[in-house]
């Protein structure tokens, strides 16, 4: 007879293989062996899935023999083994957002795309103890330094029943692929962090007139990306592209493949589980070296370091700055390179790093603000996938269907033209010629609209992009605050303990929020601002075209 269970408490599913179960349900097992926690069964609505163990009370009297079973678990049992077993879950799925690659920086994973872009294993210190520290490519290890596998197994019944009725415990998190979890949210929550600050990475959070804010940078800087120049090695057998980047607090420049971009990345998104790091443009495994992907991916990578330099906290980390300033000198490099790898500021060890303003915020305020955030995400995302298609739309036609049709127009006048020539009358040859190169206006005008796109949609495009990334980020950065404030929800006898800790991870959730949107205001005003002069300028040209074809016929009179 199969294995039955009383569910002590209530159960909801976060995860893809999870089944949620409610108190005094009655559930089968398919196997009595606990997995690092869980158990595998089936509920009274026949969904299969796992579900923690220390929620049901297995019930003896329904067991009549072990030998039947053979020790054998049921299929359906087996299949959902992989899924919580592997160290990738649902999680990382909400990074994509819009259609993105793959991206996230709030959770436990990141935007680095797979490929074979840029020889990414050559040139590395592989041999150097940095190849112990966190990986941050591929599937395993996990990126933070707290646990990512399932949750062990627990204390004797009447333990479990007590820890999970007392509000007076701080229980942890049964989901341990949570982003909570992952960012090390959970475990600063609890006062597990443990490292030095030392002041200068201190991040401080101001008050300002909409509520927290990251501290203004006192010093700005902008940095400039040159066109890309190929590079070869290994006597031509290997081929890539170098850009030259010069930071203004340097005026020195520094060149850097695609990969160093690629690894400062993983690193950012490592170190800063609630900063929204800009994703970078994809890679690409083919046609890395046509000028069209070339000046794509300059340009993208100019917005990312627009994005990167404008961030009053990323603009001025260590490790961005040794990206930034860090010369031929390869042993400097490696030894800048080591040391981040090797950062202990990292998982929950980085929100002891903020300092925030000395009054605590309003619980109820911060998930209202949360919630409207969310929502505003969520319509932004849906938004600007339609203008990202309409304007794509309208681009082709541009460069194909107007192109075309312009051209048309002008080629018949052109046939008018030298149908009038057969007339061989002295004083028609004046209005033959205007009506040519009135034809020959028309096929301008065509080329005009065919390369417009370029001057005042494909910018729009690009912004759209960079925000997909952004878009794609805080689904995790909000998990993670809305994880920390649950938390002190089901804790109210240790509410105040937990509250100074949930007041760091709030503060600092909407600090980003607010950045945000401010440079958000500001990169769609610019670039909004752009179009329409760009537009104006393209249809001043057009103007100037027919103006000057006109004046051809008033010189004939």
């Amino acid at each position: 007879m199969a294995l039955k269970a009383r569910v002590l408490y209530d159960f909801h599913s976060e995860n893809p293989g999870e089944i949620s179960i409610t108190e005094n349900e009655m559930v089968t097992l398919f196997n009595e062996e606990e997995l690092e926690g869980w158990l595998e069964g089936e509920n009274s609505r026949g969904e299969v899935g796992l579900f923690p163990a220390s929620y049901v009370e297995i019930i003896r009297d329904h067991i009549t023999s072990n030998n039947n079973n053979n020790g054998l678990s049921s299929p359906k049992s087996k299949a959902l083994t992989p899924t919580h077993t592997s160290n990738t879950s649902s999680d990382t799925q909400s990074q994509k957002g819009l259609g993105a690659g793959s991206g996230g920086s709030g959770g436990g994973s990141f935007h680095t795309s797979h490929g074979s872009d840029d020889d990414w294993d050559d040139d590395w210190d592989d041999s150097s103890p940095a190849t112990d520290a966190p990986q941050s490519f591929g599937s395993t290890p996990p990126l933070y330094p707290v646990t990512t596998s399932l949750p062990g197994r627990r204390e004797s019944t009447q333990q479990q029943q007590h820890h999970a009725k007392s509000s007076g415990t701080v229980g942890r998190n049964l989901n341990r692929f949570s982003t909570f979890v992952k960012s090390g949210g959970e475990a600063f929550l609890l006062g597990e962090a443990s490292a030095f600050v030392k002041d200068g990475d201190r991040i401080c959070v101001v008050m300002g007139k909409h509520g927290p804010e990251w501290q203004e940078d006192p010093y700005p800087f902008t940095c400039t990306i040159d066109d890309p120049t190929k590079q070869t090695k290994f006597k031509g057998m290997k081929s890539y592209m170098s850009y030259g980047l010069t930071p203004t607090h340097t005026n020195i420049q520094v060149n850097r493949r695609y990969k160093h971009f690629d690894w400062l990345y993983a690193r950012l998104v490592e170190r800063f589980p609630v900063i929204s790091v800009p994703h970078l443009p994809e890679k690409q495994a083919t046609g890395r070296f046509e000028e069209d992907f070339i000046s794509k991916r300059r340009k993208g990578l100019m917005w990312w370091m627009n994005h990167m330099i404008s961030h009053p906290v990323l603009a001025h980390c260590d490790v961005f700055q040794h990206f930034l300033t860090c010369g031929a000198d390869e042993k400097a490099w490696k030894q800048g390179k080591r040391k981040a790898e090797r950062d202990d500021l990292v998982g929950a060890n980085f929100f002891l790093t903020i300092s925030t303003p000395p009054v605590l915020l309003d619980l109820q305020e911060v998930e209202s603000k949360i919630e409207g955030f969310k929502t505003f995400t969520k319509t932004m995302d849906e938004n600007s996938v339609i203008v990202n298609a309409t304007i794509n739309e309208f681009a082709r036609k541009q460069a194909i269907g107007f192109k075309k049709e312009y051209q048309k127009v002008g080629q018949s006048f052109k046939l008018l033209a030298q149908a009038f020539e057969i007339d061989q009358q002295a004083y028609s040859v004046g209005l033959n010629k205007a009506i040519a190169d009135t034809g020959e206006a028309y096929e301008a005008i065509g080329e005009y609209f065919a390369e417009q796109p370029r001057q005042d949609l494909d910018p729009i495009s690009d912004l759209l992009d960079i925000y997909r990334g952004h878009l794609a980020n805080f689904p995790d950065i909000i998990h993670v605050q809305k994880g920390a404030l649950t938390k002190v929800k089901d804790c109210p006898k240790k509410e105040g303990e937990l509250q100074d800790r949930c007041n760091i991870i709030s503060c600092a959730t909407l600090a980003e929020i607010q950045h945000f949107h401010r440079t958000r205001v500001r990169d769609f005003r610019l670039q909004m601002q752009h179009h329409l002069r760009q537009q104006i300028s393209f249809f001043q040209k057009i103007t100037a075209k027919l103006e000057d074809t006109l004046q051809r016929y008033d010189d004939d009179q």
